[in-house]
This record gives structure tokens, sequence and C-alpha cells, in this order.
């Protein structure tokens, strides 16, 4: 990160869903999504996940994320609940690039709220934070995630072996990208 730099303002949100920070009432929300399976599957998460988990995440990990400059977390809202979590990461401000990261809660899945709200950080990102280009990472057995970020319209790159980790270990990793180029 370049001194002084970090991420301004909140993305543009429609399609049926809002991008805010996390708040600590979303906490009960947060445990359930990650403690579901198919979340524990794909993210290197505690298990069990606790509402000390989830409060330390909302009150700790993403703020420091933010005022580092490394990055910016948001809530997925729909309808007034938490449906999901969405950030950019591993900000690096001199080459303009940043890596976006999801979860979708078990009752929101299979409605494409994981590729509009990758599409909308995304283009903020390189429309109004100057960065040139977004990656997502997805475990080559995700097909949830895949399909997700060929939905967002990120371009698949290539595989990177052996570069992720989930709770049964190491996996292979799509790489995905946006660049400023790719927006309509």
């Amino acid at each position: 990160m370049t001194a002084g730099r970090g991420y301004a303002g909140a993305p543009a949100t429609g399609g049926g869903f809002t991008l805010r920070p996390l708040r600590s009432t979303d906490a009960p929300d947060i445990v359930a999504a990650c403690s579901d399976e198919q979340t524990q599957a794909w993210l290197p998460l505690p298990d069990p996940y606790t509402t000390s988990d989830a409060l330390r995440f909302v009150t700790e990990v993403a703020p420091a994320q933010c005022e580092s400059g490394d990055g910016v977390v948001f809530g997925i809202e729909v309808g007034g609940r938490l449906h999901g979590c969405i950030d950019l990461k591993h900000t690096d401000w001199q080459a303009a690039t940043a890596e976006v990261g999801y979860w979708v809660a078990p009752w929101a899945r299979g409605q494409g709220l994981a590729a509009r709200a990758c599409r909308t950080l995304a283009e903020w990102a390189l429309r109004e934070q100057g960065l040139e280009r977004v990656e997502l990472h997805a475990a080559t057995g995700n097909v949830a995630s895949n399909r997700a970020a060929e939905r967002a319209g990120f371009v698949r790159e290539g595989l990177a072996r052996n570069a992720g980790r989930v709770r049964g270990g190491r996996v292979d990793l799509v790489v995905w990208s946006l660049v400023p180029g790719d927006l309509s």
C-alpha cells in the first residue's frame, strides 16, 4: 500500500441489493452463513464458527483492513437482511490492483447475487478508486464461485497451482480478472 491511500466512498448499489458496512447486529447471520457446510468447505474459517468470531470480524478485522488501506469490506443486504459479504483485499495501490472475495449465505444462493455484487464492487474499484485490475480467485472445485466470476464479466486467465487453502487442504485456484477495458 502507498502511505495515505485507501478506499473512499461507497459503491453504487442496485440489482436488488445494497453494499454497506458490516454491523454488530449482523453477527447472527454471519454465524449462520459461516457455519454452513458449503461455506466452510471453500473458506479457511474457524470450525465451529462462533458469535465471538463474527463480532471480531465485524469490529476488528474489517475495520483494520480499511484503516490499513489494504482493502474494504461490505455486507450484501437484501430486504433488510444480510445475505453475504464481499471485500476488496490485497490492494497494491502502486500497481493499482486488488482481489475481490465474497461469500453468499445459504438463504441467498442461486439468485445471481454473488455475480451482481462482484460486478458492482469491481466496477466501483476500477471507475472510482483508480484501480487498473481486480482479480478473483476461486478453487477449481467451487463451481458456483467460478460461475459467478464468469457471469460478473471477469475473464478467466489460468490456473494458480496449489495456491489456495480451504478446510480440506491445499487447492488449485482459477484466476479471473476484470480490467477497465472489459467495462462497457
